[in-house]
């Protein structure tokens, strides 16, 4: 494919990503983003009805990015260790490179937005947790592999995982990296969750 111009749609949505991360804390205004993107706040509600619609914009971009990995990982690894480890890893990975967007799965960026958009967010992460607790269901029968707690338990405790890296994240002003220390972290993690089954 072609080198192609971003759509003005695009544009606005990598100027909200863009101000979400110079500004961790600040609250944006679509006036202010009129400013980054360099058009009229007119302009911008010919391409989003609404900020809550440009919030979902970038939602969308996440779970569409983030999912179509996942079900890669599904079908690409067989292990449902390493399936675990490469989508909480992705996670970690998406959220250090969109540091912008990362306020906004952390509700950082939400306070005095839409209720529905917070909804989305919980949605997101249900949707993660889910997938690693059905493949922690699939790796009994198809490997023979159990968790020490029941899948769903540990699903949410690997997800817990992540997340409280995200927020440090985020709650460091994008210093400490979610990344930082995971591979290190992740068998020590693993171990304790895991068994061959009888």
């Amino acid at each position: 494919m072609s080198e192609q111009k971003l759509s003005r749609k695009e544009q606005i949505l990598q100027a909200l990503a863009h101000m979400l991360e110079a500004e961790p804390g600040g609250r944006i205004t679509t006036a202010g983003l009129a400013r980054e993107v360099g058009v009229s706040e007119a302009a911008l509600y010919r391409h989003f009805p609404s900020k809550a619609k440009m919030f979902e914009g970038l939602i969308n971009f996440v779970e569409d990015t983030v999912f179509s990995r996942v079900n890669r990982i599904l079908q690409e690894t067989p292990d449902a260790r390493a399936q675990a480890e490469q989508i909480l890893t992705l996670l970690l990975t998406f959220t250090e490179r969109n540091p912008g967007i990362t306020r906004l799965l952390t509700g950082d960026a939400l306070a005095g937005e839409n209720e529905r958009l917070r909804q989305r967010i919980e949605q997101f992460f249900d949707r993660v947790e889910s997938q690693l607790r059905q493949l922690l269901r699939d790796a009994e029968f198809k490997q023979n592999l159990r968790t020490v707690m029941p899948p769903a338990t540990t699903a949410n405790l690997l997800l817990a995982a992540a997340e409280g890296r995200i927020a440090q994240f985020v709650r460091s002003g994008f210093r400490q990296l979610p990344t930082t220390g995971w591979a290190e972290q992740w068998p020590v993690l693993v171990a304790g969750l895991f068994r061959d089954a009888d």
